[in-house]
């Protein structure tokens, strides 16, 4: 809870589901889990966007603190660059999918090795581009909902590639665009300096409903720690990306 959610009960709340504004839904803690089938959502392709911005440090000197005391609520605002922005952390955030399908294949699309999926065959998930630089696109995912009845469940990951781990450094989203209905938000709001890893949020097709649900798991490993974490039953080896 932060601090003003004590001065101003309901404020969480209001956060947690969204709002006119937005037309978000924001899941949390306490509305952990969302049905696509409720909100329309089960037909044409499910776009999975992951965006990022760096945080400088709260306390960067007297001269900015002084410019906070002026203006007491900054206080509590921390300064917000663009990731791309050389000199504060270099951080490359990257977005990844372990999937299963109904008849039993296990594998992952990720920028690391370039496998990058299919999303007109098998696993039904592509990745498009590899955002090494925290660009206002960031990294997409896409699903392909007309094919969910071959898909048995999802796990949406956020890991560090080859970068001191920042992910309390970092300020990042991931934002689900159904083809119908309102845009999920999911925030990786938790400090967990040391993580390389984020379990975001899994998609399981129960009794032909597909649920999505936060999850927001820090690990401090990568996607074997993730498989094991979550019971994938993969073999992991040591990947790299193109220098490109």
């Amino acid at each position: 809870m932060g601090f003003f959610d004590g001065l101003w009960p309901g404020r969480a709340a209001q956060f947690d589901s969204g709002n006119a504004t937005s037309s978000a839904v924001v899941l949390s803690k306490r509305n952990a889990t969302i049905s696509l089938n409720k909100q329309g959502a089960l037909s044409g392709n499910l776009r999975v966007n992951l965006s990022w911005r760096m945080r400088t440090s709260d306390i960067e000197g007297r001269s900015r603190q002084s410019g906070k005391l002026r203006r007491p609520l900054q206080l509590f605002k921390p300064e917000v660059v663009q990731a791309h922005t050389q000199g504060v952390v270099n951080v490359d955030l990257d977005l990844g999918c372990m999937y299963e399908l109904m008849d039993g294949t296990k594998g992952v699309v990720q920028p690391l090795g370039s496998l990058i999926g299919d999303l007109n065959g098998p696993p039904y998930v592509r990745l498009s581009g590899d955002d090494r630089f925290g660009a206002p696109s960031g990294e997409t995912v896409y699903v392909n909902l007309d094919q969910r009845d071959k898909i048995k469940r999802l796990l949406f990951f956020v890991y560090i590639y080859d970068r001191t781990p920042a992910f309390d450094r970092t300020h990042a989203k991931i934002t689900l665009y159904p083809g119908h209905g309102p845009r999920i938000e999911i925030e990786l709001d938790e400090r967990a300096p040391q993580a390389r890893s984020c379990a975001v949020f899994t998609v399981e097709n129960i009794k032909d409903e597909l649920i999505v649900r936060r999850e927001v798991k820090f690990v401090y490993g990568f996607q074997s720690e993730l498989d094991r974490l979550y019971g994938y039953g993969m073999q992991w080896g040591r990947g790299y990306k193109s220098r490109t």
